[in-house]
């Protein structure tokens, strides 16, 4: 009976602990990220109901930034949805969604600018987004199977059971890279997209600023999932490493 209260007691207590460590290590993380939302969608509103000087729609300010590069073998197409935007470089496709194709707001300029700027990285060769693309499977993979393989180590004996923890934690961390090399290359996409746009004045001096802190918001999204990331495999090494010192 002994035994068996010890045994309840122990697990509880590893729930109460990994509770705690939810809490305080990816708790921050997951505000940071809902703030960031929130900042994405209130500042694309904002500038979704003002209209540029020029009257361009996004799906035009995308074919400027286009034919600024030289690109001529790049498609854009409507796409469904809210902020489904996004460029697909297996078919050569920029698809932009309903408040962006047709609109002629300083928001639909932006994120159809930054679309089109994913494009010219492509046409570039810009060497983040080739890393990016390079590891995408293994990392896909880690995502997926990281975490079943570091549980699985914990029921198998020693040593082995330690080798596939580590084994599943590293594939997991995968993730993290993953989200650390799309930063440059979004902050890139974004950087062109407002040269272009300041540059061939398809915004004027005031409207820039809109576009600027549209593009700025949608960044910190990104940083907000590396964050995530990088404290949700945090909190799984603390996790997997005390479990592993009591067996």
């Amino acid at each position: 009976m002994g035994y068996y209260s010890n045994g309840i007691g122990s697990m509880m207590s590893g729930y109460l602990l990994s509770y705690w460590y939810y809490l305080i290590i990816v708790g921050p993380a997951l505000v940071f990220a809902i703030v960031a939302s929130a900042r994405v969608k209130s500042n694309f509103n904002k500038y979704s109901k003002v209209r540029n000087s020029r009257g361009l729609t996004g799906a035009q300010a995308a074919q400027a930034v286009l034919n600024h590069y030289g690109i001529t073998d790049v498609v854009i197409e409507h796409v469904g949805g809210n902020l489904t935007d996004h460029f697909d470089p297996k078919n050569n496709v920029i698809r932009l969604s309903d408040e962006v194709y047709s609109s002629t707001s300083i928001s639909a300029v932006g994120v159809a600018c930054h679309e089109a700027g994913h494009a010219a990285q492509y046409a570039q060769s810009y060497v983040p987004i080739k890393i990016r693309n390079a590891i995408l499977p293994v990392c896909n993979f880690g995502s997926r199977f990281g975490i079943p393989i570091a549980i699985l180590g914990m029921f198998i004996a020693q040593p082995f059971g330690e080798y596939l923890i580590t084994l599943g934690l590293i594939l997991y961390s995968l993730v993290a890279l993953f989200q650390f090399i799309t930063l440059p290359v979004e902050f890139n996409a974004s950087s062109r997209a407002i040269k272009v746009i300041d540059e061939t004045s398809l915004l004027y001096d005031d409207e820039i600023g809109g576009a600027k802190k549209v593009l700025k918001a949608a960044a910190l999204t990104y940083v907000a999932a590396l964050a995530t990331s990088l404290a949700n495999l945090l909190r799984l090494i603390l996790m997997f490493s005390r479990r592993s010192d009591r067996r």
